[in-house]
């Protein structure tokens, strides 16, 4: 299987389309082998995965550290993604100090002397004053240093992202839950201000946080039940059909025509395989418009989380 790889907006990126989001290294979705981790980062290096995408906030600080040890040695071949300003579950910090301690910071437990892509993360938590006015120069800044190459910003809120990003110019935007078989309101808000500015996309959560797999989620998640229970009925027309749910959702976000990455988490060398077959694989046309017609109920409904989508 050969990898795709896109330019990440108007940036001098190229990035494979299928991105590592390595948040499970930091046991945010429960304990990891720290072994079968390493192995897996490598394995998806040898398999042509290049951009790697990770965050202080995913096991406080635990998935950087083990992202900076599985990449010793690999360092130069990968496309390397962190965040700044969101610390914990309500503790973030979005001035200039702290992105600026917060860049030092992760340069360490990564072990590196530069980061390709630093972006402010869920800015929808934050003042989208102070991130216009202060973090992203602060970013800025960075990159003048050469610390960073890339700077952008990350969140649910899709009209909090458009809204900062028609006031101050970032390079890239990460989205999360708002582009795949249940959603796609990613193209209707976000998607006219990054083509007029040329800003590169990362789609992630493919899965709708789990919806979209044979587990299903577990109790505290956001959805609604209704929305759980679209979920398994895809899943189920999906086993039907002899295909699993999970490759055809990440072939459907692989499909997108702007989005440079889709991000998957991954914690083993079976997840990176299974991931790696969307690569080769297409969807049966009569078996998407029969999901669409399923999810047509729900679709474009997204979770609260305890933001206003409007704010900012």
């Amino acid at each position: 299987m050969s990898m795709e790889y896109r330019q990440l907006g108007a940036t001098e990126l190229q990035v494979s389309t299928i991105g590592f989001g390595a948040a499970p290294l930091g046991d945010v979705y429960g304990k990891v082998d720290v072994a079968e981790t390493t192995a897996a980062v490598h394995e998806a290096i040898d398999s042509g995965i290049t951009l790697f995408d990770v965050s202080p906030y995913y096991g406080l600080t635990l998935a950087e550290s083990r992202l900076g040890e599985a990449l010793v040695g690999y360092r130069d071949k990968v496309v390397l993604a962190t965040k700044c300003g969101r610390y914990g579950a309500s503790e973030f910090d979005f001035s200039a100090a702290s992105v600026t301690k917060s860049c030092e910071d992760s340069l360490q437990r990564l072990k590196t002397d530069r980061l390709d892509i630093l972006q402010a993360h869920d800015v929808e938590f934050g003042d989208a004053d102070q991130v216009v006015n202060e973090t992203i120069p602060a970013l800025r800044r960075l990159q003048e240093q050469g610390k960073v190459r890339v700077i952008g910003i990350t969140g649910l809120s899709l009209k909090n992202l458009a809204a900062i990003a028609r006031r101050a110019h970032v390079d890239c935007m990460i989205t999360y839950c708002r582009y795949n078989l249940m959603i796609s309101d990613m193209d209707d808000v976000l998607l006219p201000v990054a083509e007029e500015r040329g800003i590169g996309v990362i789609n992630a959560s493919p899965l709708h946080m789990g919806v979209l797999t044979e587990d299903g989620v577990p109790e505290w998640h956001p959805s609604s039940l209704e929305i759980r229970a679209v979920g398994r009925q895809v899943v189920e027309l999906c086993k039907a059909r002899g295909v699993s749910a999970p490759l055809v959702a990440l072939r459907y976000c692989l499909d997108h025509s702007y989005v440079s990455s889709t991000l998957v988490g991954m914690a083993s060398r079976e997840l990176v395989r299974a991931n790696l077959k969307a690569l080769e694989f297409s969807i049966d046309p009569e078996l998407l418009v029969e999901i669409q017609r399923l999810v047509a109920p729900v679709h474009n409904q997204i979770w609260d989380s305890g933001l206003a989508e409007n704010r900012g």
